[in-house]
């Protein structure tokens, strides 16, 4: 109960006035900057009549763009604009024009400023085991630098793993550098890093806090997943690091993921996500190399597209959307996180209309039981139109996998959900090559094998109940 003592009073009228104000000052910039009518109008409304509830959530959730990336990148060092400027200018004997292929595919070069490149390998590495096989493998052998982005990094068997290595590498005098996501790893000891750093580690946090436009905003996060080593060999896809990555969960196991290896020019473009983002954490630029290095075992044709909330374009979701339309045949997606917006589920379900076979793969055996039942929701939506579903049956899906057609796959760290789409830093890697597509169809079919289609009947059969949970969980799918 509020003391009516006149102090008290009119501190409780300051705190009041205050609240309505800042209410007033943000349902205006929602207005400004929401991306649909519909989200700034229930911004707008609610942030005017409940402020005390509605500034904190805006504030928190409400943002979709990440302030001062590009300032930094632009305005303050020289150094990052001559970065970007020679990666294109040494990878330009390696361009290669696609044409009409892949829809077409100057599109997605607008979008990333980056060509397709030829010269390059790609290797398919298949769940975990595999997946820090190679990493390590790499790593060990590694002659002059490292680069090691996670989204999350545990204090598990793996991560020691990690950490030993990169300590035993940066005591022979390489140049190590490891980049973590602050609420991904945010279980992280301190003792675990101070020992990487006593090593000549150089190890920072993606600080995405970091600016005074951002000190509230702890929805965006750096999902990246990279590894480069001496500018010879990188590596993308699902895989973080901890134990349930290589099938040690309790209740998750076996888990099925998926990573790739790129050896050849484009590991340029995959080592530039990296230094541009050390470069927001720490300011600094790390001492790596811009020679392309061809590949001398493939020809493939392969392009790099980082993405995030910096972006002057919602760039993750017009890549997926691009690969959906441009699909002649058929369109499979493997994904963890089935929580579309409107105009990937238009995409989707236009690709189904003219005859294309459209297959997405989600987890039987969710790890976020709420994004689960937000999904079901779209599932239904998109299954009328003729898409098929799949629940995966043997342990949790976690890869993040596109193929189109007999020529196109890809790999990378984007979900189709609203996070991936607007709110994380995300790299996805398209690599046009009918050998290496003819392995990502061989590995997809098998996991088909292991799954059952969500039909209308099994939609049919659930409880009133159950309909009516997935329909609330999907109100809230903007901030899952």
């Amino acid at each position: 109960m509020i003391d009516p003592s006149p102090t008290n009073l009119s501190l409780f009228g300051a705190t009041v006035f205050v609240f309505v104000v800042l209410g007033i000052v943000s349902a205006v910039q929602a207005v400004m900057t929401t991306r649909t009518s519909q989200g700034a109008v229930a911004w707008a409304i609610t942030l005017i009549t409940w402020p005390f509830f509605a500034v904190p959530a805006y504030w928190i959730f409400g943002r979709n763009k990440f302030q001062g990336y590009v300032d930094l990148r632009r305005d303050r060092t020289s150094d990052a604009i001559e970065n970007l400027d020679d990666v294109r200018r040494n990878l330009e004997p390696y361009a290669v024009d696609l044409g009409s292929r892949f829809g077409d595919a100057r599109a997605l070069e607008q979008l990333a400023r980056m060509r397709f490149t030829r010269n390059n390998d790609t290797r398919l590495l298949v769940n975990g085991q595999a997946t820090f096989d190679a990493i390590f493998a790499e790593i060990d052998a590694a002659t002059t630098y490292i680069l090691v982005q996670f989204f999350i990094i545990h204090n598990d068997s793996l991560g020691r793993q990690l950490k030993d290595r990169l300590i035993a590498q940066a005591k022979r005098g390489l140049s190590v550098y490891l980049l973590y996501d602050d609420i991904g790893s945010r279980g992280i000891p301190k003792a675990f890093v101070n020992e990487l750093t006593a090593a000549g580690v150089h190890v920072t946090g993606m600080r995405t806090t970091r600016g005074w436009r951002n000190r509230f905003q702890i929805n965006f996060r750096n999902h990246r997943k990279i590894v480069v080593v001496d500018g010879r060999i990188a590596f993308v896809g699902g895989h973080n690091v901890g134990d349930e990555y290589i099938g040690k969960h309790p209740r998750l196991s076996p888990w099925r993921d998926t990573h790739l290896s790129i050896s050849g020019p484009a590991v340029l473009a995959t080592q530039l996500a990296f230094v541009e983002d050390w470069y927001w954490a720490t300011e600094t630029m790390p001492a790596v190399s811009w020679e392309p290095q061809p590949s001398n075992d493939h020809d493939r044709m392969v392009f790099v597209l980082p993405s995030g909330p910096a972006d002057d374009y919602e760039t993750c979701g017009l890549f997926f959307t691009h690969a959906i339309n441009s699909a002649d045949d058929r369109i499979w997606i493997a994904t963890p996180y089935f929580v579309p917006d409107e105009g990937v589920i238009t995409a989707l379900q236009l690709a189904a209309f003219r005859g294309v076979d459209v297959r997405v793969l989600i987890p039987g055996i969710p790890d976020k039981p709420w994004i689960k039942l937000a999904a079901m929701s779209y599932v239904n939506q998109v299954i009328q139109a003729g898409v098929k579903v799949y629940e995966y049956g043997d342990g949790f899906l976690h890869q993040k996998v596109v193929l189109v057609d007999g020529y196109a796959s890809a790999i990378g760290t984007a979900n189709f959900d609203n996070r991936s789409f607007r709110l994380n830093f995300e790299i996805t890697v398209l690599t046009i090559d009918d050998e290496f597509t003819d392995e990502v169809e061989q590995m997809l079919s098998n996991d088909f094998a292991n799954s059952r289609e969500i039909t209308r009947d099994v939609l049919a059969v659930r409880r009133w109940w159950s309909v009516a949970i997935s329909q609330i969980a999907r109100l809230f799918a903007p901030i899952l």
